[in-house]
Protein backbone atom coordinates (compact mmCIF):
# COMPACT_ATOMS: atom_id res chain seq x y z
CA UNK A 1 0.00 0.00 0.00
CA UNK A 2 1.51 3.12 -0.78
CA UNK A 3 2.13 5.72 1.95
CA UNK A 4 0.26 8.85 2.90
CA UNK A 5 2.84 11.70 3.12
CA UNK A 6 3.58 15.11 1.73
CA UNK A 7 4.26 15.98 -1.59
CA UNK A 8 7.79 16.32 -0.55
CA UNK A 9 8.46 13.09 0.57
CA UNK A 10 6.38 11.32 -2.40
CA UNK A 11 8.74 12.95 -4.94
CA UNK A 12 11.56 11.93 -3.12
CA UNK A 13 10.38 8.47 -2.77
CA UNK A 14 9.67 8.57 -6.94
CA UNK A 15 12.87 9.97 -7.75
CA UNK A 16 14.60 7.09 -5.65
CA UNK A 17 12.91 4.66 -6.88
CA UNK A 18 13.18 5.24 -10.51
CA UNK A 19 16.62 6.24 -10.13
CA UNK A 20 17.73 2.73 -8.64
CA UNK A 21 15.36 0.93 -11.36
CA UNK A 22 16.84 3.02 -14.27
CA UNK A 23 20.75 2.16 -12.49
CA UNK A 24 19.50 -1.65 -12.41
CA UNK A 25 18.82 -1.52 -16.36
CA UNK A 26 21.87 0.24 -17.32
CA UNK A 27 24.57 -1.66 -15.02
CA UNK A 28 22.59 -4.94 -16.35
CA UNK A 29 23.22 -3.97 -19.68
CA UNK A 30 26.68 -2.99 -20.33
CA UNK A 31 28.05 -4.96 -17.20
CA UNK A 32 27.36 -8.20 -19.45
CA UNK A 33 29.55 -7.40 -22.56
CA UNK A 34 31.96 -8.21 -20.56
CA UNK A 35 31.22 -11.62 -19.37
CA UNK A 36 30.16 -13.24 -22.40
CA UNK A 37 33.73 -15.34 -22.69
CA UNK A 38 32.40 -16.09 -19.20
CA UNK A 39 29.28 -17.32 -20.31
CA UNK A 40 30.58 -19.39 -23.19
CA UNK A 41 33.21 -21.55 -20.91
CA UNK A 42 30.54 -22.07 -18.57
CA UNK A 43 27.45 -23.32 -20.65
CA UNK A 44 29.47 -25.25 -22.89
CA UNK A 45 28.42 -22.76 -26.36
CA UNK A 46 30.80 -20.30 -28.76
CA UNK A 47 30.61 -16.82 -27.95
CA UNK A 48 28.91 -16.73 -31.32
CA UNK A 49 25.63 -18.10 -29.38
CA UNK A 50 25.89 -16.44 -25.94
CA UNK A 51 25.75 -13.23 -28.21
CA UNK A 52 22.00 -14.22 -28.08
CA UNK A 53 21.76 -13.10 -24.00
CA UNK A 54 22.65 -9.43 -25.46
CA UNK A 55 20.73 -9.76 -28.71
CA UNK A 56 18.05 -11.06 -27.17
CA UNK A 57 17.46 -8.86 -24.38
CA UNK A 58 17.82 -5.80 -26.96
CA UNK A 59 15.32 -7.67 -29.47
CA UNK A 60 12.87 -7.52 -26.18
CA UNK A 61 13.42 -4.27 -25.15
CA UNK A 62 13.93 -2.76 -28.70
CA UNK A 63 10.13 -4.15 -29.42
CA UNK A 64 8.22 -3.32 -25.84
CA UNK A 65 9.23 0.50 -25.63
CA UNK A 66 6.69 2.25 -27.14
CA UNK A 67 3.86 -0.06 -26.14
CA UNK A 68 5.15 0.19 -22.46
CA UNK A 69 4.98 3.93 -22.84
CA UNK A 70 1.89 4.33 -23.71
CA UNK A 71 0.23 1.40 -21.62
CA UNK A 72 1.62 3.68 -18.86
CA UNK A 73 -0.46 6.92 -20.44
CA UNK A 74 -3.34 5.10 -20.79
CA UNK A 75 -3.95 2.64 -17.96
CA UNK A 76 -1.34 4.04 -15.12
CA UNK A 77 1.99 4.84 -14.92
CA UNK A 78 2.54 3.53 -10.88
CA UNK A 79 1.02 0.19 -12.14
CA UNK A 80 2.98 -0.23 -15.19
CA UNK A 81 5.89 0.70 -13.52
CA UNK A 82 5.57 -1.79 -10.88
CA UNK A 83 4.71 -4.59 -13.33
CA UNK A 84 7.89 -3.52 -15.26
CA UNK A 85 10.15 -4.05 -12.31
CA UNK A 86 9.09 -6.72 -10.92
CA UNK A 87 9.50 -8.77 -14.41
CA UNK A 88 13.31 -7.58 -14.09
CA UNK A 89 13.97 -9.05 -11.02
CA UNK A 90 12.54 -11.94 -11.37
CA UNK A 91 14.21 -12.53 -14.61
CA UNK A 92 16.97 -11.34 -12.84
CA UNK A 93 17.04 -14.16 -10.40
CA UNK A 94 16.12 -16.26 -13.87
CA UNK A 95 19.51 -15.19 -15.59
CA UNK A 96 21.20 -16.26 -12.31
CA UNK A 97 19.48 -20.10 -11.67
CA UNK A 98 19.92 -20.51 -15.77
CA UNK A 99 20.80 -24.45 -16.21
CA UNK A 100 21.64 -23.32 -20.49
CA UNK A 101 21.56 -21.50 -22.76
CA UNK A 102 17.62 -21.18 -23.85
CA UNK A 103 16.62 -20.65 -19.94
CA UNK A 104 19.17 -17.84 -20.05
CA UNK A 105 18.16 -16.40 -22.97
CA UNK A 106 14.38 -16.80 -22.12
CA UNK A 107 15.25 -15.68 -18.61
CA UNK A 108 16.87 -12.19 -20.95
CA UNK A 109 13.97 -11.59 -22.71
CA UNK A 110 11.79 -11.26 -19.82
CA UNK A 111 13.74 -8.59 -18.29
CA UNK A 112 14.35 -7.03 -21.06
CA UNK A 113 10.23 -6.51 -21.61
CA UNK A 114 10.57 -5.47 -17.82
CA UNK A 115 13.05 -2.86 -18.65
CA UNK A 116 11.02 -1.79 -21.84
CA UNK A 117 7.84 -0.55 -19.85
CA UNK A 118 10.58 0.55 -16.88
CA UNK A 119 12.37 3.31 -19.09
CA UNK A 120 9.58 5.34 -20.80
CA UNK A 121 7.45 4.80 -17.91
CA UNK A 122 10.17 6.13 -15.45
CA UNK A 123 10.95 9.47 -17.41
CA UNK A 124 6.93 9.98 -17.68
CA UNK A 125 6.92 9.44 -13.74
CA UNK A 126 9.21 12.01 -13.08
CA UNK A 127 7.42 14.43 -15.31
CA UNK A 128 4.36 14.03 -14.19
CA UNK A 129 5.69 14.29 -10.32
CA UNK A 130 7.53 17.13 -10.24
CA UNK A 131 6.48 20.86 -11.28
CA UNK A 132 7.19 22.19 -14.03
CA UNK A 133 10.16 24.43 -12.39
CA UNK A 134 12.12 21.72 -11.33
CA UNK A 135 11.32 18.75 -13.93
CA UNK A 136 14.13 19.43 -15.73
CA UNK A 137 17.23 18.98 -12.55
CA UNK A 138 15.37 16.01 -11.59
CA UNK A 139 15.40 14.30 -14.90
CA UNK A 140 19.29 15.33 -15.20
CA UNK A 141 19.74 13.79 -12.04
CA UNK A 142 17.92 10.52 -12.16
CA UNK A 143 19.48 10.01 -15.60
CA UNK A 144 22.79 10.84 -14.10
CA UNK A 145 22.35 8.12 -11.14
CA UNK A 146 21.15 5.66 -14.36
CA UNK A 147 24.77 6.74 -15.92
CA UNK A 148 26.33 5.48 -12.91
CA UNK A 149 25.28 2.34 -13.70
CA UNK A 150 26.94 2.29 -16.98
CA UNK A 151 29.61 3.92 -15.72
CA UNK A 152 30.38 0.77 -13.49
CA UNK A 153 28.82 -1.58 -15.92
CA UNK A 154 32.01 -2.88 -17.76
CA UNK A 155 33.94 -2.84 -14.45
CA UNK A 156 31.68 -4.84 -12.21
CA UNK A 157 31.25 -7.54 -15.03
CA UNK A 158 34.32 -7.58 -15.74
CA UNK A 159 35.32 -8.02 -11.94
CA UNK A 160 32.56 -10.31 -10.98
CA UNK A 161 33.11 -12.38 -14.22
CA UNK A 162 37.12 -12.92 -13.20
CA UNK A 163 35.79 -13.50 -9.48
CA UNK A 164 33.03 -15.31 -8.50
CA UNK A 165 31.70 -15.79 -11.99
CA UNK A 166 29.13 -13.62 -13.91
CA UNK A 167 26.18 -15.49 -12.47
CA UNK A 168 26.56 -12.54 -9.57
CA UNK A 169 25.97 -9.92 -12.17
CA UNK A 170 22.38 -11.13 -12.11
CA UNK A 171 22.52 -11.84 -8.38
CA UNK A 172 23.05 -8.17 -7.89
CA UNK A 173 20.31 -6.89 -9.94
CA UNK A 174 17.81 -8.92 -8.20
CA UNK A 175 17.79 -7.25 -4.52
CA UNK A 176 18.44 -3.75 -6.36
CA UNK A 177 15.24 -4.08 -8.19
CA UNK A 178 13.30 -5.62 -5.74
CA UNK A 179 14.03 -2.70 -3.36
CA UNK A 180 13.13 -0.29 -6.17
CA UNK A 181 9.78 -2.27 -6.51
CA UNK A 182 9.05 -1.98 -2.44
CA UNK A 183 10.24 2.30 -2.80
CA UNK A 184 7.85 2.69 -5.76
CA UNK A 185 5.07 0.80 -4.49
CA UNK A 186 5.32 3.14 -1.15
CA UNK A 187 5.69 6.31 -2.41
CA UNK A 188 5.15 6.67 -6.34
CA UNK A 189 2.03 8.40 -7.09
CA UNK A 190 -0.42 7.41 -9.91
CA UNK A 191 -0.84 9.44 -12.94
CA UNK A 192 -2.64 9.08 -16.49
CA UNK A 193 -3.58 10.56 -19.77
CA UNK A 194 -7.11 11.91 -18.52
CA UNK A 195 -7.83 12.50 -22.49
CA UNK A 196 -7.39 9.30 -23.37
CA UNK A 197 -9.33 6.12 -22.38
CA UNK A 198 -8.96 3.16 -20.97
CA UNK A 199 -8.45 1.31 -24.43
CA UNK A 200 -4.86 0.19 -26.11
CA UNK A 201 -4.50 -0.35 -30.08
CA UNK A 202 -3.86 -3.79 -29.52
CA UNK A 203 -3.73 -4.00 -33.50
CA UNK A 204 -1.15 -1.25 -33.44
CA UNK A 205 0.98 -3.16 -30.58
CA UNK A 206 1.49 -6.16 -32.78
CA UNK A 207 1.96 -4.30 -35.72
CA UNK A 208 5.00 -2.17 -34.21
CA UNK A 209 6.14 -5.08 -32.17
CA UNK A 210 6.62 -7.74 -35.25
CA UNK A 211 8.05 -4.72 -37.22
CA UNK A 212 10.87 -3.84 -34.36
CA UNK A 213 11.32 -7.34 -33.92
CA UNK A 214 11.70 -8.81 -37.51
CA UNK A 215 14.09 -5.56 -37.91
CA UNK A 216 16.10 -6.35 -35.30
CA UNK A 217 16.64 -10.21 -35.74
CA UNK A 218 17.26 -9.42 -39.37
CA UNK A 219 20.36 -6.93 -38.57
CA UNK A 220 21.57 -9.21 -35.56
CA UNK A 221 21.88 -12.33 -37.50
CA UNK A 222 22.59 -10.59 -41.16
CA UNK A 223 26.03 -10.81 -41.02
CA UNK A 224 26.06 -14.62 -39.79
CA UNK A 225 23.19 -15.26 -42.24
CA UNK A 226 24.95 -12.97 -44.92
CA UNK A 227 23.61 -9.72 -45.49
CA UNK A 228 22.13 -11.02 -49.60
CA UNK A 229 20.71 -14.12 -48.27
CA UNK A 230 17.00 -15.32 -48.67
CA UNK A 231 16.51 -15.92 -45.00
CA UNK A 232 17.98 -11.94 -44.69
CA UNK A 233 16.09 -10.20 -47.28
CA UNK A 234 13.04 -12.12 -46.04
CA UNK A 235 13.09 -10.98 -42.67
CA UNK A 236 13.87 -7.50 -44.03
CA UNK A 237 10.39 -7.75 -46.21
CA UNK A 238 8.47 -9.06 -43.44
CA UNK A 239 9.86 -5.55 -41.10
CA UNK A 240 9.16 -3.45 -43.80
CA UNK A 241 5.88 -4.54 -44.61
CA UNK A 242 4.58 -5.08 -40.85
CA UNK A 243 6.15 -0.99 -40.71
CA UNK A 244 3.85 0.13 -42.95
CA UNK A 245 1.05 -1.67 -42.04
CA UNK A 246 1.58 -0.05 -38.40
CA UNK A 247 1.78 3.28 -39.77
CA UNK A 248 -1.70 2.72 -42.06
CA UNK A 249 -3.77 1.80 -39.12
CA UNK A 250 -2.31 4.99 -36.45
CA UNK A 251 -3.51 6.89 -39.37
CA UNK A 252 -7.38 5.15 -39.20
CA UNK A 253 -7.41 4.04 -35.47
CA UNK A 254 -9.13 6.35 -33.46
CA UNK A 255 -7.18 5.95 -30.45
CA UNK A 256 -3.27 5.58 -32.48
CA UNK A 257 -0.61 3.96 -29.93
CA UNK A 258 1.54 6.67 -31.90
CA UNK A 259 0.03 10.23 -32.64
CA UNK A 260 2.18 10.72 -36.08
CA UNK A 261 1.50 14.16 -35.31
CA UNK A 262 4.52 13.58 -33.13
CA UNK A 263 6.63 13.98 -36.09
CA UNK A 264 5.70 17.66 -37.33
CA UNK A 265 7.12 18.84 -34.17
CA UNK A 266 10.49 19.45 -35.70
CA UNK A 267 12.40 20.27 -32.43
CA UNK A 268 11.20 16.81 -31.29
CA UNK A 269 12.54 15.48 -34.43
CA UNK A 270 15.93 17.02 -34.30
CA UNK A 271 16.66 15.95 -30.65
CA UNK A 272 15.68 12.39 -31.50
CA UNK A 273 17.46 11.80 -34.67
CA UNK A 274 20.92 14.09 -32.69
CA UNK A 275 20.11 11.04 -29.62
CA UNK A 276 19.99 8.17 -32.21
CA UNK A 277 23.31 8.88 -33.79
CA UNK A 278 24.92 9.53 -30.32
CA UNK A 279 23.24 6.73 -28.77
CA UNK A 280 24.54 4.52 -32.28
CA UNK A 281 28.43 6.30 -31.43
CA UNK A 282 28.27 5.48 -27.98
CA UNK A 283 27.66 1.77 -28.67
CA UNK A 284 29.97 1.56 -31.44
CA UNK A 285 32.91 3.25 -29.42
CA UNK A 286 31.99 0.84 -26.28
CA UNK A 287 32.24 -2.25 -28.87
CA UNK A 288 35.29 -1.06 -30.23
CA UNK A 289 37.44 -0.28 -27.11
CA UNK A 290 36.25 -3.48 -25.65
CA UNK A 291 37.64 -5.27 -28.91
CA UNK A 292 41.07 -3.04 -28.73
CA UNK A 293 41.80 -3.03 -25.32
CA UNK A 294 41.63 -6.97 -25.03
CA UNK A 295 42.53 -7.94 -28.97
CA UNK A 296 45.12 -5.70 -29.30
CA UNK A 297 46.01 -4.21 -26.16
CA UNK A 298 45.91 -8.22 -24.29
CA UNK A 299 44.03 -6.63 -21.30
CA UNK A 300 41.95 -8.79 -18.88
CA UNK A 301 37.93 -7.97 -18.87
CA UNK A 302 38.98 -6.83 -15.21
CA UNK A 303 41.78 -4.32 -16.66
CA UNK A 304 39.61 -3.37 -19.50
CA UNK A 305 36.83 -2.36 -17.37
CA UNK A 306 39.05 -0.17 -15.35
CA UNK A 307 40.22 1.65 -18.51
CA UNK A 308 36.66 2.45 -18.95
CA UNK A 309 36.30 3.68 -15.41
CA UNK A 310 37.39 7.88 -16.78
CA UNK A 311 34.80 7.89 -19.62
CA UNK A 312 32.30 6.48 -17.77
CA UNK A 313 32.64 9.13 -14.77
CA UNK A 314 32.00 11.51 -17.46
CA UNK A 315 29.11 9.74 -18.82
CA UNK A 316 27.32 9.54 -15.72
CA UNK A 317 27.96 13.13 -15.15
CA UNK A 318 26.17 14.70 -18.50
CA UNK A 319 22.95 13.98 -17.18
CA UNK A 320 23.43 17.01 -14.54
CA UNK A 321 25.61 18.55 -17.20
CA UNK A 322 22.84 18.53 -19.37
CA UNK A 323 20.08 20.37 -17.13
CA UNK A 324 22.80 22.82 -16.28
CA UNK A 325 23.17 23.73 -20.01
CA UNK A 326 19.62 23.40 -21.00
CA UNK A 327 19.21 26.76 -18.59
CA UNK A 328 21.78 28.83 -20.45
CA UNK A 329 20.93 26.97 -23.94
CA UNK A 330 18.19 25.45 -25.81
CA UNK A 331 17.61 21.82 -26.04
CA UNK A 332 18.58 21.51 -29.71
CA UNK A 333 21.77 23.62 -29.35
CA UNK A 334 22.73 21.40 -26.05
CA UNK A 335 22.47 18.39 -28.72
CA UNK A 336 24.40 20.01 -31.24
CA UNK A 337 26.66 20.50 -28.32
CA UNK A 338 26.92 17.07 -27.69
CA UNK A 339 27.35 15.59 -31.19
CA UNK A 340 30.06 17.96 -31.79
CA UNK A 341 32.18 17.42 -28.83
CA UNK A 342 31.10 13.48 -29.37
CA UNK A 343 32.29 13.52 -33.06
CA UNK A 344 35.80 15.36 -32.29
CA UNK A 345 35.99 12.34 -29.68
CA UNK A 346 35.73 9.72 -31.74
CA UNK A 347 37.69 11.47 -34.67
CA UNK A 348 40.56 11.18 -32.27
CA UNK A 349 40.66 8.56 -30.19
CA UNK A 350 41.30 6.99 -33.89
CA UNK A 351 44.55 8.74 -33.83
CA UNK A 352 45.83 7.81 -30.61
CA UNK A 353 47.82 4.87 -28.53
CA UNK A 354 49.60 6.46 -25.61
CA UNK A 355 47.53 5.69 -22.54
CA UNK A 356 48.39 9.17 -21.24
CA UNK A 357 46.61 10.50 -24.12
CA UNK A 358 44.45 7.80 -24.48
CA UNK A 359 42.20 8.05 -21.42
CA UNK A 360 41.57 11.52 -21.37
CA UNK A 361 40.62 11.15 -25.57
CA UNK A 362 38.62 8.53 -24.70
CA UNK A 363 36.76 10.41 -21.72
CA UNK A 364 36.02 13.31 -24.13
CA UNK A 365 34.46 11.14 -26.24
CA UNK A 366 31.94 9.64 -23.76
CA UNK A 367 31.20 12.93 -22.25
CA UNK A 368 30.05 14.18 -25.57
CA UNK A 369 28.29 10.59 -26.99
CA UNK A 370 26.26 10.70 -22.79
CA UNK A 371 25.20 14.08 -23.44
CA UNK A 372 23.68 13.49 -26.27
CA UNK A 373 21.97 10.53 -25.17
CA UNK A 374 21.22 11.09 -22.05
CA UNK A 375 19.52 14.59 -22.64
CA UNK A 376 17.98 13.47 -25.41
CA UNK A 377 15.51 12.12 -22.97
CA UNK A 378 14.95 15.38 -20.98
CA UNK A 379 14.73 17.67 -24.10
CA UNK A 380 11.87 15.61 -25.74
CA UNK A 381 9.73 16.07 -22.28
CA UNK A 382 9.90 19.81 -22.69
CA UNK A 383 8.67 19.64 -26.31
CA UNK A 384 5.25 17.54 -25.94
CA UNK A 385 2.71 17.81 -23.48
CA UNK A 386 3.45 15.75 -19.73
CA UNK A 387 0.02 13.63 -20.47
CA UNK A 388 1.67 12.15 -23.64
CA UNK A 389 4.88 12.22 -22.11
CA UNK A 390 5.08 8.11 -21.72
CA UNK A 391 4.47 8.02 -25.57
CA UNK A 392 7.25 10.48 -26.44
CA UNK A 393 9.64 9.02 -24.25
CA UNK A 394 9.00 5.35 -25.77
CA UNK A 395 9.10 6.81 -29.49
CA UNK A 396 12.29 7.89 -28.79
CA UNK A 397 13.69 5.13 -26.71
CA UNK A 398 12.69 2.86 -29.60
CA UNK A 399 14.92 5.01 -31.90
CA UNK A 400 17.52 5.04 -29.52
CA UNK A 401 17.83 0.87 -28.88
CA UNK A 402 16.84 0.25 -32.77
CA UNK A 403 19.45 2.54 -34.36
CA UNK A 404 22.17 1.29 -31.73
CA UNK A 405 21.74 -2.18 -32.80
CA UNK A 406 21.77 -1.30 -36.41
CA UNK A 407 24.96 0.69 -35.75
CA UNK A 408 26.08 -2.14 -34.02
CA UNK A 409 25.37 -5.26 -36.43
CA UNK A 410 27.00 -2.74 -39.21
CA UNK A 411 30.36 -2.17 -37.09
CA UNK A 412 30.58 -6.47 -37.05
CA UNK A 413 29.88 -6.55 -40.72
CA UNK A 414 32.28 -3.78 -41.67
CA UNK A 415 35.22 -5.38 -39.43
CA UNK A 416 34.62 -8.61 -41.10
CA UNK A 417 34.50 -6.73 -44.55
CA UNK A 418 37.51 -4.96 -43.69
CA UNK A 419 40.11 -7.34 -41.87
CA UNK A 420 41.22 -9.44 -44.59
CA UNK A 421 42.89 -6.37 -46.19
CA UNK A 422 43.44 -4.56 -42.97
CA UNK A 423 44.57 -5.41 -38.98
CA UNK A 424 41.86 -4.96 -36.60
CA UNK A 425 43.58 -2.04 -35.45
CA UNK A 426 42.96 -0.21 -38.80
CA UNK A 427 40.11 -1.59 -39.30
CA UNK A 428 38.45 -0.34 -35.44
CA UNK A 429 40.58 3.65 -36.62
CA UNK A 430 38.56 3.52 -39.80
CA UNK A 431 34.66 2.71 -38.26
CA UNK A 432 35.32 5.54 -35.47
CA UNK A 433 36.59 8.34 -37.97
CA UNK A 434 33.65 7.88 -40.21
CA UNK A 435 31.69 7.52 -37.44
CA UNK A 436 32.81 11.02 -35.68
CA UNK A 437 32.37 13.06 -38.78
CA UNK A 438 28.77 11.58 -38.93
CA UNK A 439 28.00 12.99 -35.47
CA UNK A 440 29.68 15.92 -36.50
CA UNK A 441 28.07 17.08 -39.38
CA UNK A 442 24.65 16.15 -38.32
CA UNK A 443 25.02 18.34 -35.30
CA UNK A 444 25.96 21.35 -37.64
CA UNK A 445 23.13 20.47 -39.96
CA UNK A 446 21.07 20.46 -36.47
CA UNK A 447 22.17 24.24 -36.22
CA UNK A 448 21.37 25.15 -39.93
CA UNK A 449 17.55 23.62 -39.63
CA UNK A 450 17.12 25.34 -36.14
CA UNK A 451 18.26 28.67 -37.86
CA UNK A 452 15.83 27.97 -40.26
CA UNK A 453 12.75 27.45 -37.86
CA UNK A 454 14.08 30.59 -36.47
CA UNK A 455 14.22 32.89 -40.02
CA UNK A 456 9.97 31.44 -39.90
CA UNK A 457 9.62 32.18 -36.68
CA UNK A 458 8.43 28.65 -35.85
CA UNK A 459 10.75 28.57 -33.00
CA UNK A 460 12.25 31.18 -30.76
CA UNK A 461 15.78 32.61 -31.19
CA UNK A 462 19.12 30.75 -29.57
CA UNK A 463 19.27 33.68 -26.96
CA UNK A 464 17.96 32.57 -23.54
CA UNK A 465 17.50 36.72 -22.48
CA UNK A 466 15.03 38.44 -21.08
CA UNK A 467 11.45 37.23 -23.02
CA UNK A 468 9.30 39.87 -22.67
CA UNK A 469 7.62 40.09 -26.09
CA UNK A 470 5.22 37.38 -26.19
CA UNK A 471 4.05 34.81 -23.02
CA UNK A 472 5.58 31.27 -24.41
CA UNK A 473 5.17 27.96 -22.50
CA UNK A 474 7.85 26.80 -21.19
CA UNK A 475 8.49 23.86 -23.60
CA UNK A 476 8.44 26.37 -26.55
CA UNK A 477 11.40 28.23 -24.99
CA UNK A 478 13.27 25.33 -24.53
CA UNK A 479 13.37 24.17 -28.42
Amino acid sequence: MRAESSPTARRKGAFVAVALALFCIQLDFFALNLALPGISAELGVTVSAAQWTLSAYMLAIGCFFIVGGRVGDVFGRRGTLLAGTALFAAGSVGCALAPGLGPLVAARIAQGVGAAFVFPVSVSVITNTFPEETRARALGAVFGVANIGTALGPFVGGGLTEGPGWRWIFWLMAPLSALSLLIALAYVPDSRDASAPRQLDLLGCALIVCSLATLTLAVERGDAWGWDSARTLAVFAAAVAAGGLFLVRERRARHPLVDLRLFRNVPYVLVTSMGSLTNMGYGVTVFLATLYLQGVRGLSPLQAGTVFLAPALLVALSGPLGVRLGRHMRATAVMALAGAVAGTGMYALAGVAAWWLYVPVFAWCGLGLGLGWTYSSVATQQVVAPARAGEASGVLLTFLVTSGAIALAGTAAAISAMTPERSPEEAYDAILRLGGVLIAVAAVAVMVVRHRLVVLGRVPPLSMGPRNAHPRREADRRR
